[in-house]
């Protein structure tokens, strides 16, 4: 099963322009064919396409749901409800998966009409009642899942875009799987997983006999508003040595489709043949939801030749924003968009499309429409799309920041803090938590970090005190009792304060990995150093000893004569004036070595 994938047409017709979305329409009572050649109608309650094909048949059902609807307190719930789905397949011959992405979950299958219609009532008959004996061990395998999985260059953008919520969950490692009970995944599917927010698509004419997709009723659920992380666009912040990356969101047109395509083109001709400084420089459109898409373009460069490639990067940027688009760039990418219509089976291939479009209430063109919509697009429709490009652009750049370039610096640290309890790090002075009713927050050298408790996503709150915390807007902030000398008494205020739908209850940590304050290292002195006072201890200390021995003796001797023969207690005084003017000196010194100051 795979996560994680983007909310993309497989289409070869251009995305439409952008729509609202219009509600829950009545369920078709009778199907229809399209002069495409597309037929609607459906099953079960399910909105259905179909579409003919040569060989085996091919068929997905799409739930809009993915990790975009879920908290960072439940993140993963929908990825195991696909798991647990699954999992009475087992092995086979039978080529079928699973796909959790952003706002949608997809199950497929390629086999006999017989081998998609167990198929797929297995998944139905799984999601009516989940097999939850296996929860545990399913999150052990998500678990192991994630730990296997590699990201690509962009994978922080929709953090740092959209934080710890929505959108930006996908930046982000399943959190929520500890805590998550039976009922709460029972309640997902059954609040999520239903037939008037599922569509089926099926490379055939007709639906297969004994195909039973019974699911619960409920609605359809629209895409999630977007939250917001930037104050400001276009905004940039540092990622690592060797690449750039630009995101930007814009709406939903074949003119966008066509831009991000003329955008690869020129990163690849001027980042690569001509510049040199490039393997990869390219660019993507992928539509994020029922009006909005999403552009993205990347680069890569050796560490000693990135400052020459972001600077070529953001000239080719600023030439597309003056207008300065070749037409010939235009009708090159026009010619390849339109070329997708002439293969076989275009109607098959616009099937994933097609239920992608009825899933997200996004109305889908024609084939005629489609083409019409490709031939208007002009050259001053690209540069308007690269204006609204930059305008709405986040860049993760290497190396030096893009303030010369007119970008915004992301927020790395909080604006304000909290008023309350300072707790100072036993290992480090400078650095100190504070504690109040309505907040925590972290200050030190690097800067400062806040999560109000009315804007916590997440508290991962562990056996032995610890509490880490991620606030709406992506920061985080780690509490580690042993770190601060406190407990739970002076937690109260923060345990009593973050929402509890925000709190994931954690196992128990090993001991080796519970944070402790460490010894302040001294520095080492000079060896130089160390001999001489090593020396002065000498000189010091046999005089020091020797006399203080005396004087104790006389003490002692004068305390118990008689005064008629007593020495007198001046001469007491005296002896102890002159044994102290070696036993300060001789402190002193015992004093630096111990510090390991020599």
């Amino acid at each position: 099963m795979t996560t994680e994938t983007p909310a993309a047409h497989t289409t070869p017709a251009p995305d439409t322009a952008a729509h609202a979305p219009t509600g829950t329409p009545a369920p078709d009572t009778a199907a229809h064919t399209t002069a495409d050649g597309i037929t609607h109608t459906t099953t079960c309650g399910i909105r259905t396409v179909l579409a003919p094909g040569s060989g085996p048949v091919t068929a997905g059902l799409l739930f809009r749901v993915g990790r975009a609807d879920e908290t960072l307190a439940t993140s993963g719930v929908t990825h195991l409800v696909e798991h647990l789905a699954l999992h009475h397949h087992g092995l086979g011959d039978l080529h079928y998966n699973g796909a959790t992405a952003s706002v949608h979950t997809h199950f497929h299958v390629t086999g006999t009409p017989a081998d998609v219609v167990e198929y797929l009532n297995g998944v139905c008959a799984a999601l009516r009642d989940l097999p939850m004996d296996r929860l545990e061990t399913e999150k052990e395998i998500l678990r192991t899942e994630a730990a296997g999985r590699s990201h690509g260059p962009g994978h922080a953008m929709p953090l740092w875009r959209y934080g710890a919520r929505g959108y930006g969950l996908t930046s982000y490692a399943e959190a929520g799987l500890h805590g998550l009970s039976a009922d709460d995944v029972r309640d997902w599917a059954r609040t999520w997983f239903t037939a008037e927010n599922a569509v089926l698509w099926m490379t055939c004419d007709t639906v297969p006999d004994g195909l039973d997709l019974t699911l619960p009723t409920g609605t359809w659920r629209p895409t999630p508003e977007p939250t917001t992380a930037l104050p400001a666009t276009p905004a940039w912040f540092r990622g690592d040595d060797g690449g750039i990356v630009l995101s930007s969101v814009i709406p939903r047109s074949t003119a966008g489709s066509l831009f991000a395509e003329v955008l690869g083109k020129e990163l690849f001709r001027e980042l690569r043949q001509k510049g040199g400084y490039s393997y990869t420089a390219a660019a993507e459109y992928h539509p994020r939801d029922t009006g909005r898409a999403t552009v993205t373009a990347y680069a890569d460069a050796l560490p000693k030749k990135q400052d020459a490639m972001v600077g070529a990067f953001v000239d080719l940027l600023a030439k597309l924003r003056a207008g300065r688009i070749e037409q010939a760039d235009l009708d090159s990418v026009r010619a390849a968009a339109l070329a997708r219509y002439d293969i076989p089976e275009p109607a098959v291939a616009r099937l994933p499309a097609e239920a992608m479009d009825l899933l997200l209430r996004h109305p889908p063109l024609t084939f005629a429409e489609a083409r019409a919509e490709l031939e208007a697009v002009t050259v001053a429709d690209l540069h308007r799309i690269a204006r609204e490009v930059w305008a709405d652009a986040l860049v993760q750049a290497p190396g030096r920041g893009l303030d010369w370039a007119g970008l915004t610096a992301a927020p790395t640290g909080s604006a304000d803090l909290v008023t309350g309890r300072r707790y100072t790090s036993l290992e480090d002075p400078k650095t100190a938590l504070l504690v109040a009713g309505d907040g925590v927050s972290l200050v030190g050298p690097n800067g400062q970090v806040t999560v109000r408790y009315a804007d916590c996503s997440l508290v991962h709150a562990y056996p032995d005190g610890a509490r880490h915390l991620v606030g709406h807007d992506g920061f985080t902030l780690a509490v580690e009792p042993a770190l601060y000398g406190i407990g739970a008494t002076e937690l109260a205020p923060l345990d009593g304060g973050v929402p509890p739908a925000a709190v994931v209850r954690m196992p128990p940590r090993d001991a080796d990995r519970i944070p402790r304050p460490r010894p302040a290292e001294r520095p080492a002195a000079p060896k130089g150093r160390t001999a001489w006072l090593t020396a002065v201890l000498w000189l010091l200390g046999i005089p020091a000893l020797l006399l203080t021995a005396v004087c104790a003796l006389l003490t002692l001797a004068e305390a118990d004569a008689d005064p008629a023969d007593a020495l007198g207690w001046p001469v007491v005084a005296a002896s102890w004036v002159v044994a102290s003017v070696f036993l300060v000196p001789w402190g002193v010194c015992l004093r630096r070595r111990g510090r390991g100051l020599g």
